[in-house]
């Protein structure tokens, strides 16, 4: 398999992508293509990028393409099992999609004001009311997961799962902006920091040798 990416300081969707092949336990080739440079627009329109309208992640396997980072989930679990991905309980694999497909379509707000950067952290400041209401929105379903379902382990669903995967890009961002956090979800952030998949991906980000200046500037409130 080899997986398309975009930087790994900015791209969150990479980000999601990349977590999910390396959860897989699948051998991949990883290709990390500089997002927006001067190169950037010709080379989108190549074949390797058409299925997914020149974004990124995308991951082949010899003919077969999948993009989106959470198809990618899907393929994946298909290949390996989907207890590698997804809870095994009934109400908390239910609870895990709903909030894995609440986070691939929602949080606009969260997104644009808070742009992924791991490199960077920036003191705390005053947010808009609806990016506050958004991560409202995040902590309390983080709440209720950990309530109901997170056990005696450190993730959501108590075992690290793909709804671990589709948040974790969130969590940097509250670190590199600095967002007040309530002890239990400062908690399971710092836990997220410590897998060894989002470790690893933190530091190889830090190696990169490209920037992109808008993404390397705090956002204005």
């Amino acid at each position: 398999m080899k997986l398309f990416i975009g930087n790994k300081a900015y791209s969150s969707w990479s980000m999601r992508g990349w977590l999910a092949v390396k959860q897989s336990g699948l051998a991949f080739e990883e290709a990390t293509v500089p997002l927006f440079d001067a190169d950037w627009d010709q080379r989108r329109q190549g074949d390797e990028f058409a299925a997914g309208g020149g974004k990124v992640p995308i991951l082949w396997e010899d003919d077969c393409v999948v993009w989106d980072s959470l198809a990618i989930i899907e393929f994946l679990a298909d290949k390996v099992g989907r207890d590698v991905f997804w809870p095994k309980d009934e109400q908390a694999r239910a609870m895990a999609r709903s909030m894995a497909a609440e986070m691939h379509s929602g949080f606009a707000n969260l997104r644009r004001e808070l742009p992924m950067n791991v490199r960077k952290q920036y003191p705390a400041r005053q947010l808009s009311a609806e990016t506050v209401q958004e991560i409202g929105r995040v902590l309390s379903t983080w709440a209720h997961a950990r309530a109901r379902f997170g056990g005696t382990g450190k993730f959501l669903f108590d075992r690290y799962s793909a709804a671990d995967i589709m948040f974790a890009p969130v969590a940097t961002r509250f670190v590199t902006y600095s967002v007040p956090l309530p002890g239990f979800a400062a908690t399971y952030v710092e836990a997220l920091y410590t897998h060894p998949h989002i470790r690893q991906w933190i530091e190889d980000a830090q190696n990169e040798d490209w920037t992109i200046e808008k993404y390397e500037q705090e956002v204005a409130a």
